[in-house]
């Protein structure tokens, strides 16, 4: 020490700690005011923010507090240097800390309210806060005094080394961004690849894709695989689609009322089952022939893939009881047998039911 520590240098230090305290404290309350208000607002960016604040303001002031009564008290050049920089790391660790919290948060918010409410790409998020704690660490060693240039040229050699025997989880985190740039997959579309999985994306990560299948379960599928295989998305371009279903009626049907009849069923589908999309205009294509029937294709709208099977199911009910009404018939198939001189002879072929004649 340069000179004697009294009881005046012990009061200050005890005041300036004291002020740190009463500011961290207040500022606490300050935030958590905006923190409501903040709530209220549309853009989620800023609970974000004064989230982060919350953290990093309280910090500051104490290490402000702490800074002061170091100041104030009869230390050594030395204890006074050590000091400082433990303070100085610490604020740089709450600022660093908040920062990655609110750049990741943000960035959640731009990923979500482009890729849908349900929607999490935490691929963005994790590298962003990754870089941010890495600039924080940096930061951190050249206020220690310790020289980051050595560490720089070392991570660069070794970065080659890492590459090399992490060829895979890096193959998985280029295509996962790649996947995500190029916008051919995004967190909520529903997909089906060539290889059967099929559901919708949950979650693009740094590694792998989440997929959850209408049974509720999870398909982990890596991002590499997703990037090389074949894929039909169903929510893309637009999330409505058309749906075909086959039908067939009998040669002496008045396919006129057929037509009429059916139009009037699909309305009801249309105006009456969540998930039907009323503005798409329906058609009904006849185009066989059959060995029993006539068959016709009808093209029904829906909102989104998963409700194709609600509307099928309705639209099959209505149609049997509806056709049952009007005398229109379905045809069961039918297999005509001859015997001939006790050999098996069949000259005509058809699927379903049979019907043996001699």
């Amino acid at each position: 020490m340069n000179r004697a520590l009294t009881v005046d240098d012990l009061v200050l230090a005890g005041i300036a700690l004291a002020a740190g305290l009463l500011l961290a404290f207040l500022s606490r309350g300050m935030l958590r005011w905006l923190a409501k208000h903040a709530k209220r607002t549309r853009w989620s960016g800023d609970d974000v923010i004064v989230d982060a604040l919350r953290t990093v303001v309280p910090w500051a002031a104490l290490s402000g507090g702490a800074a002061a009564a170091a100041a104030v008290l009869p230390l050594t050049r030395t204890v006074q240097h050590h000091t400082n920089q433990c303070l100085q790391v610490l604020l740089i660790f709450a600022v660093t800390v908040s920062a990655a919290r609110v750049i990741a948060g943000l960035v959640q918010s731009v990923t979500q309210s482009r890729s849908g409410v349900a929607g999490s790409a935490t691929i963005f998020v994790n590298i962003t806060r990754v870089l941010v704690l890495a600039i924080g660490f940096l930061v951190v060693l050249q206020t220690l005094g310790i020289s980051i240039a050595p560490l720089l040229t070392a991570l660069g050699v070794g970065g080659l080394a890492v590459a090399l025997a992490l060829q895979d989880t890096l193959a998985n985190l280029f295509a996962g961004i790649h996947i995500l740039a190029s916008k051919t997959v995004q967190p909520g579309d529903y997909i089906q690849l060539s290889s059967g999985e099929e559901g919708y994306v949950v979650d693009i990560n740094w590694r792998q894709t989440t997929v959850r299948q209408l049974s509720n379960n999870l398909v982990v599928i890596p991002n590499g695989q997703l990037a090389k295989s074949n894929m039909t998305n169903y929510t893309r371009p637009e999330q409505q689609l058309t749906i075909l279903v086959q039908v067939g009626v009998s040669y002496d049907s008045d396919l006129d009322h057929v037509e009429r009849v059916t139009h009037e069923v699909i309305a009801e589908i249309m105006t009456e089952i969540t998930g039907a999309v009323p503005e798409h205009e329906p058609a009904i294509r006849f185009h066989t022939f059959g060995d029993s029937r006539i068959g016709f294709t009808v093209i029904l709208g829906v909102g989104e893939f998963s409700d194709q099977f609600r509307i099928k199911h309705e639209f099959i009910k209505r149609l049997h009881r509806r056709y049952r009404e009007e005398g229109i018939r379905i045809p069961a198939p039918t297999r005509t047998v001859a015997l001939q001189q006790g050999a098996v002879v069949i000259p005509q072929q058809r699927t379903g039911e049979e019907a043996l004649t001699e």
